[in-house]
C-alpha cells in the first residue's frame, strides 16, 4: 500500500471561467511545480483523474441540471436561460466544455476515494476538487458540480461508509452541508468566516441538521480579522470533540487556502502557519479513528501566487510524512513564475513577520470566537449524553 497518491490530470485545467476570473486552476500547476522543485513529488506518486460518469453525477445532481450544464458548455444555452440554474452569472460564467471539465474534477475526487477505500493508498489528494458550493440543481460560488457531495454519496453506496466531512475554507461549505442535513451517517464540520460579512451567508451555529440527521451538522463561524491562534484553537478543539463524537470510517477534508491575510475575497488574518498546522491534526485523527483513511481535496484560494502553492504543498508533505520545509523557496521556481505574477512573491516558506499591522480589536475578536466555541462544544457534549 502506498502512503499517499496525488490525483491529477491536465484536463483538470480545463475548468476555467476566464483569464480574469478569481477561480484559477493555474494554482494546480504552480503547486505541482513547487513540489517537484523540492523533490517532494515524483511521477510515480501521480495517478490520473478520471472523468465522472453521468450516473455518478446523478448521485448529487438533478438530470435536468446536468443536461443544462452540457448545453451551456456546447454553446446551446444563453446566459439568460442558464441564470435560474446559477449558470451564466458573474460568479459562474459559461465556458466551453463546461460539463466535461467539471466532471473531470469530480472524477478526480472519486479516483481518490477508490484508492483509499480499496486499500491502494492510505491517503489521497485531489487538489482540483473541493467545489463545496454546488447544489443539486444549481451552480453557486464558482462551483458547477459538487465533487465532495458526489464522493460522499459514492462512499455510502459503494463502501457503506460513515463519513466525516471537514471544511476549513473561509467560505461556509453550504452545498455539502445541505445535501446531508437529514443524514445521520454523514457529519459535516465547517470552520469559516461568519456569514454576516461573507458569501454564502450561511453556516450559523444553530444549523445542526434536521430529522434523523439532527446533531450531525457543526458550524464554527469565526469573526472577520480572526488570526491564527484563535482559528487553530477552534479547529483543534472542535476536531477532537467531533471525531470522538461521530467515530467516522473515513474522513474527507476540504482544504481551501483562502483564510490567509493576502486572500482578496475574504477578511480573515491567517498566515501560512495555518496551512502547516491544519493537515497535521487531520492526519493524526485519521489514523486514530479511521485506520488512516483520509481523502483531501482543494477548495478556495484566490491568491494563487503567494499563498496557494505554499499552502497546498504543505498538505501533500504532511500526507506523505515528509518534513515541512523552512527557509527560501527554490530559486528555479521563483525564476520561472515571478515574470507571470502580478505581485512580488514571498521568497520563503514562512510569511514575513509581522505580516500586517497589529489588529486593535484582537482581544474582542478572540473573546467572541471563544464564546462561540464554548457554546458549540456545550451543545455537542449535551447531545452525547442524551
Amino acid at each position: 500500500m502506498k502512503k499517499a497518491v496525488f490525483v491529477y490530470s491536465p484536463e483538470q485545467l480545463g475548468y476555467k471561467f476566464s483569464d480574469t476570473h478569481p477561480f484559477n486552476h493555474k494554482r494546480l500547476t504552480l503547486t505541482m511545480d513547487l513540489l517537484k522543485n523540492i523533490d517532494a513529488l515524483d511521477d510515480v506518486d501521480i495517478v490520473p483523474a478520471r472523468i465522472a460518469t453521468e450516473e455518478e453525477l446523478l448521485l448529487a445532481h438533478d438530470p435536468k441540471y446536468v443536461d443544462i450544464v452540457k448545453k451551456a458548455g456546447h454553446g446551446e444555452l444563453s446566459d439568460a436561460q442558464g441564470e435560474s440554474y446559477g449558470i451564466g452569472t458573474e460568479d459562474t460564467p459559461i465556458f466551453e466544455n463546461m460539463h466535461e471539465a467539471s466532471a473531470q474534477l469530480v472524477g478526480g475526487t472519486l479516483t481518490a476515494v477508490d484508492y483509499v477505500m480499496e486499500g491502494k493508498a492510505e491517503h489521497a489528494l485531489n487538489l482540483g476538487g473541493g467545489l463545496h458550493h454546488g447544489f443539486r440543481g444549481r451552480a453557486s460560488g464558482f462551483c458547477i458540480y459538487n465533487d465532495s457531495t458526489v464522493a460522499i454519496r459514492y462512499l455510502q453506496e459503494k463502501y457503506k461508509a460513515r463519513v466525516l466531512y471537514v471544511d476549513t475554507d473561509a467560505h461556509h461549505g453550504d452545498g455539502v452541508q445541505w445535501s446531508f442535513y437529514e443524514d445521520p451517517d454523514v457529519c459535516t464540520l465547517s470552520i469559516h468566516e461568519t456569514g454576516r460579512y461573507l458569501f454564502p451567508g450561511t453556516g450559523n451555529i444553530t444549523e445542526r441538521g434536521n430529522g434523523q440527521g439532527y446533531g450531525t451538522s457543526f458550524n464554527f463561524p469565526i469573526d472577520a480579522f480572526t488570526e491564527d491562534e484563535s482559528f487553530l484553537e477552534i479547529y483543534e478543539k472542535s476536531m477532537r470533540e467531533i471525531f470522538e463524537f461521530f467515530k467516522p470510517d473515513v474522513v474527507l477534508t476540504q482544504n481551501g487556502a483562502d483564510a490567509h491575510y493576502f486572500d482578496p475575497l475574504t477578511h480573515l488574518y491567517g498566515t501560512i502557519n495555518l496551512y502547516r498546522e491544519i493537515p497535521k491534526l487531520a492526519h493524526q485523527l485519521a489514523h486514530e479513528y479511521c485506520g488512516g483513511k483520509w481523502i483531501a481535496v482543494g477548495g478556495g484560494g484566490y491568491d494563487i501566487w503567494r499563498v496557494v502553492p505554499r499552502a497546498w504543498s504543505m498538505l501533500w508533505l504532511e500526507m506523505t510524512d515528509q518534513q515541512l520545509p523552512t527557509g527560501p523557496l527554490p530559486q528555479a521556481w521563483l525564476d520561472r513564475w515571478q515574470p507571470e505574477a502580478p505581485v512580488p512573491f514571498i521568497p520563503t516558506w514562512e510569511d514575513p513577520n509581522p505580516l500586517y499591522e497589529p489588529i486593535p480589536r484582537k482581544a474582542e475578536i478572540e473573546e467572541k470566537n471563544a464564546q462561540m466555541l464554548a457554546k458549540a462544544l456545550h451543545i455537542i457534549r449535551n447531545e452525547k449524553r442524551v
